[in-house]
Order: C-alpha cells, then structure tokens, then sequence
C-alpha cells in the first residue's frame, strides 16, 4: 500500500482490517484523487469489482465546468445506478481513510439519496 508513514494509508489500512464486502452487501470503495474521484462496488471473498464509476467517465466528463463536489455527486449516482441494476441495495462504506468530509460526503449522500443503504 506504499509509505506506511502517510495518515491516511495507516487511517485506511486499519479500516480495512475491520470492513469487507460480501456478494450481497460489497464494499463501496471510494478513492479521491487531487481532481478526480473513483467508487467502486468490491466483493472481497471473491475478489473482484462489480461496478465501477468515476469522474473520468463519459457521462460524468459532460459536466466538465460544474465543481469537484457536483462531479462527486454525480460519480455517486451512477454507483447506486449501477448496483440497482444488479440488485445491490446495501453496501458497507470504505471511505479509503480520507475525512467523511466533503467530495467523499458528497458521494455517500448521493448514493444514499439513489437509494444505497450503508
């Protein structure tokens, strides 16, 4: 996971020693970059993504001039979106070790507004 002097590598590591996803409740991945923000639906006991979305998707990209937080918004409506498709209606919350602040913030109530439950 690289340098374990960084904060939020020792923040996210100890989340995850705790959290996992499942096939009928995954993980909701979240990672946060300095302009772009990634979700993605993980079930750990098998080890593979189930949906993705991010802010460098096409339907995302067309808001270009909106704020970090709208596209963050939006990346979290597109997750719910996608695991409505397969059926998903709850999922556990990995915020990556980053602040429940903000663009992650944003992403989480969108989600839940689409109708996640975390």
């Amino acid at each position: 996971m690289g340098n374990t002097k960084n904060p939020r590598l020792l923040r996210h590591k100890r989340v995850r020693a705790k959290i996992s996803g499942l096939p009928d409740r995954p993980r909701l991945s979240v990672f946060r970059s300095a302009s772009h923000i990634y979700a993605q639906l993980i079930d750990d006991s098998h080890g593979h993504t189930m949906a993705a979305a991010s802010s460098l998707h096409d339907e995302i990209l067309a808001d270009k001039g909106t704020s970090k937080t709208d596209v963050s918004k939006a990346v979290g409506t597109s997750i719910a979106k996608k695991a409505k498709v397969l059926g998903i209606t709850k999922v556990v919350l990995d915020r990556g070790g980053y602040k429940y602040h903000g663009r992650v913030k944003a992403l989480a109530d969108a989600a839940r507004e689409e109708g996640l439950v975390f």
